[in-house]
C-alpha cells in the first residue's frame, strides 16, 4: 500500500473530530439564538421564568454564600502570609476584593451553578425527551424551545449576576473575618484598601463574565438534555446520565476558556 493510499484515511480520521466539534459549536449557537428569540415571542415566559429564578437562583443561594465565605477566608489567610513577607499586609483588602470581583466570584459561581442547577436542567429536559413529553408539546402546537429553554435562559441571565454579587460580598466578609478578626490587621486599612482599589470597571467586568457564563452554561446544559435522543453512546436513562455528565464537563471547560478570553479583553 502506497503513502497516497493511506493519506486520505489518516486525514479523515484526524478531520472527523474537528468537524464534529465545529458542528457541535454551530448547533449550540443556533440553539442559543433560538432560545433567546423565543424570550420575546412568548407571552407567558415571565411566569415560567419566575419559577426558574427560584430553582436556579434562590435554591442555590445557601451554597453560593457558603462557598463564598470559605473562599474569602482562604484568600485572606493565604494573602496575609504572602504579603507579610514583603511588609505589605495593609494591601490585603485590595488583594481579596479584586481577586474575588475580577476572577473567583464569576468563575466559582458559574461552576457551582453548573453542578447544582445546570445538571438539573439537563436531567429534567433529557427525561422529558426520552419519555416523548417534548414531542407531545410539539404535537399540541406548544413551542418546546419557548416553553423549556427560554425561561431558563432568562432566569440564568438574572440569577448569575446577582449570585455573583452575593458571592463577592460574602467573600470579602470572609477575608475580613480572617484578616481583621483572626490575624489582627487594622480594620480601617482593610476597608480603605477595598474602597480605594475597586472601581466600577472591575465590577462591570465581573458582571459581564457572569452574563456570558450564564449563556454558556444554560445553552450547553439545555442543549445536551434537549438532544439526549441523538446520542450515539447510549439510549434511554443511560443517555440522560451521560448527557448530564457531558453538560457539566463541557460547561466547566467553556467557563474557564471564556474566562481567559474575557480577561484578555477586559484587562
Amino acid at each position: 500500500m502506497t503513502q497516497s493510499d493511506t493519506s486520505p484515511g489518516l486525514l479523515a480520521r484526524l478531520g472527523a473530530p474537528a468537524l464534529r466539534g465545529i458542528d457541535a459549536i454551530g448547533s449550540m449557537t443556533l440553539f442559543m439564538l433560538s432560545g433567546l428569540g423565543q424570550i420575546f415571542a412568548s407571552g407567558k415566559i415571565f411566569a415560567r421564568s419566575i419559577r426558574q429564578i427560584y430553582v436556579i437562583g434562590y435554591q442555590s443561594l445557601f451554597v453560593i454564600m457558603l462557598i463564598g465565605l470559605f473562599c474569602g477566608m482562604v484568600l485572606g489567610l493565604q494573602g496575609y502570609y504572602t504579603l507579610v513577607q514583603f511588609g505589605s499586609v495593609g494591601l490585603l483588602g485590595s488583594a481579596v476584593s479584586l481577586t474575588l470581583i475580577r476572577e473567583l466570584g464569576p468563575v466559582l459561581t458559574a461552576i457551582m451553578l453548573t453542578g447544582r442547577a445546570g445538571s438539573s436542567m439537563t436531567a429534567e429536559i433529557g427525561v422529558m425527551r426520552i419519555t416523548d413529553q417534548i414531542d407531545a408539546l410539539d404535537v399540541m402546537d406548544i413551542n418546546s424551545m419557548g416553553y423549556l429553554v427560554s425561561p431558563r435562559l432568562l432566569a440564568s441571565l438574572i440569577s448569575f449576576p446577582l449570585l455573583t454579587a452575593i458571592f463577592d460580598v460574602v467573600g470579602i466578609l470572609g477575608g475580613y473575618l480572617t484578616g481583621v478578626l483572626m490575624l489582627g490587621i487594622n480594620e480601617g486599612a482593610y476597608l480603605y484598601r477595598i474602597a480605594s482599589s475597586v472601581t466600577m470597571t472591575d465590577v462591570a467586568g465581573g458582571f459581564i463574565k457572569a452574563v456570558v457564563f450564564s449563556l454558556l452554561v444554560t445553552t450547553v446544559c439545555c442543549h445536551q438534555g434537549y438532544n439526549t435522543h441523538t446520542r450515539r453512546d447510549s439510549v434511554g436513562p443511560e443517555a440522560v446520565g451521560n448527557a448530564t455528565t457531558s453538560a457539566v464537563v463541557i460547561s466547566c471547560v467553556l467557563i474557564l476558556a471564556a474566562d481567559y478570553v474575557l480577561t484578555s479583553f477586559l484587562l
